[in-house]
């Protein structure tokens, strides 16, 4: 039977009050990354930047204040409510009206109340509230920190009870984490107490160095790092550092 249409307005003032409200990220929270095969991009403070592999050269368009950012299909995008668009951050300029997206993953943007778009502005399935966090895990789904839970966005399937604040890809999906960790077929990598560690997965660590608060990712076959402020080591595998961009 269909829904009477004085019964609509109604309807939508419930539905958004069962939605978790949006909280602009503050303080750590407001400092996100994105790896990829092309490099790296990060918001911070809320201004983007990305640096591309090999050379790691640091590009930070001026724009409105971003909220986060991601790789889709080599480019790197920025999230910026103000103006209701996600754009890219280097090369070929483009901007895709969205409205105020709060949340990035390699396939969508996620509105404050939870819909979302692709990259071409297309309609995608949302979730009931604005995302935390988004990302996409290896199996392909999306996942996004909604209410304190790790959702699996498909299917509406909660996949971890009071997850951790920092997202993980895995090759079957994605995880929590309580500090700043990337998954690859060489090990766990983990940004904490002071040191960027390299992990067998079971929690036993092979090796690490020092380092100081960033985030982490795998750039092709490469480990590289990024912080706050905007300096790049990249390290082989083992830890071995290769490079630095400041």
């Amino acid at each position: 039977m269909p829904t009477p249409t004085r019964l609509l307005p109604l309807l939508t003032l419930l539905l958004c009050a069962c939605a978790p409200a949006y909280s602009p990220p503050t303080g750590d929270a407001a400092f996100r990354a994105a790896f990829s095969g092309d490099g790296v991009t990060w918001v911070t403070g809320g201004r983007a930047c990305v640096a591309r592999a090999p050379g790691f050269r640091v590009v930070c368009p001026n724009l409105p204040t971003a909220v986060d950012v991601a790789w889709n299909a080599g480019e790197a995008w920025a999230a910026v409510p103000s103006a209701g668009v996600v754009v890219t951050l280097d090369r070929a300029a483009r901007s895709v009206a969205v409205g105020r997206v709060v949340a990035l993953s390699s396939t969508r943007a996620y509105r404050e109340d939870g819909s979302a778009v692709n990259y071409e502005g297309t309609a995608a399935v949302g979730v009931a509230g604005a995302p935390s966090a988004a990302i996409t895990g290896g199996d392909g789904a999306d996942y996004v920190l909604l209410a304190g839970n790790l959702r699996r966005v498909t299917d509406d399937v909660v996949t971890e009870v009071s997850a951790a604040a920092f997202l993980v890809a895995l090759p079957t999906g994605a995880r929590s984490a309580d500090v700043p960790t990337a998954v690859t077929p060489t090990g766990t990598y983990r940004l904490a107490n002071g040191r960027l560690e390299r992990g067998d997965g079971t929690g036993r660590i092979l090796n690490s160095v020092a380092h100081g608060a960033g985030r982490v990712g795998q750039v092709g076959s490469t480990i590289v790092t990024v912080s706050a402020e905007g300096s790049i080591p990249v390290f082989s595998e083992t830890l071995q550092l290769l490079h630095e961009t400041r």
